[in-house]
């Protein structure tokens, strides 16, 4: 009890925190100037209004509908419907989002782009480290380590068998490091080059911004989109074959704790 008390109190306040942990998440990328500040901060607050109102009780909903599948068997296929839908979420924040990030594009100037480049070259490195520059073994341990603490949030603690078959389903998985790292280098160019077009023509900012976001949803590079829709699909089979491993005892744990997020969401959509 006590550890989902916690769990519930976490996810509140990370939630009611989540402007300022995005402000500063901006700041660091673009390093804001006293006179940005107010104004960006103002766009950030009205954006998680406008998601607490309209998302949060979708998500809520979504909760409530997986304690029912968390219950039961699943297919590869109805994973992915749900990832669908989660999906498409994203991209309506994504939209709801484009107006503010088109004002603050025109307000950058150059010192800031060069401090985003040197954020983004940050950034790189950081991924290169975890993915590029290890052995395939030690990229497997961290992929691993992340998937077992997901897995075991949601049902608690994974047998032997379990988790021989989480490692051997991520080491099956076509996930290929330097190609995704090949196109967070395109999605980075892309977002440098949307700001200098809109700064050119301020009245296309909106537009250019919307473009930025479509190509980072389907991406202009040939076969990544077949890639990652291939990465998906076998995720969704890989986390059903997980699922259907679990006893009644895992299902149970993993309807609680979806139950508390629903919990949490609804509360969270009521404050304003």
């Amino acid at each position: 009890m006590a550890t989902s008390l916690m769990a519930c109190t976490a996810t509140r306040l990370a939630y009611n925190q989540a402007h300022n942990a995005t402000y500063w998440w901006l700041d660091s990328h673009v390093d804001f100037s006293n006179v940005q500040s107010t104004p960006v901060r103002g766009d950030i607050n009205a954006f998680f209004q406008w998601h607490r109102t309209n998302e949060l009780p979708v998500y809520a909903g979504l909760l409530q509908r997986w304690q029912t599948l968390a219950a039961q068997d699943l297919t590869g296929a109805q994973v992915c419907a749900e990832f669908d839908v989660v999906r498409q979420r994203i991209d309506r924040a994504a939209d709801a989002s484009v107006q503010p990030m088109a004002r603050l594009a025109l307000q950058l100037d150059a010192a800031q782009l060069e401090h985003l480049r040197n954020r983004q070259a940050k950034s790189n490195e950081e991924f290169a480290d975890d993915y590029l520059q290890t052995s395939v073994d030690k990229r497997l341990d961290k992929r691993y380590e992340r998937a077992l603490s997901r897995s075991e949030m949601l049902y608690g603690r994974l047998d032997n068998h379990q988790k021989d078959l989480l490692r051997n389903n991520l080491k099956a998985s076509g996930f290929d490091p330097q190609r995704t790292q090949a196109e967070r280098l395109r999605r980075q160019a892309d977002l440098l080059q949307t700001v200098k077009e809109a700064q050119a023509a301020p009245a296309t900012a909106a537009e250019r911004v919307r473009g930025h976001m479509a190509r980072i949803s389907q991406s202009p590079t040939p076969g990544f989109d077949a890639y990652t829709n291939d990465i998906v699909r076998q995720g969704c089979a890989q986390f059903a074959q997980l699922h259907n491993t679990t006893t009644s005892e895992q299902r149970a744990n993993a309807v609680r704790v979806l139950k508390g997020y629903e919990d949490d969401l609804r509360v969270l959509s009521a404050q304003r």
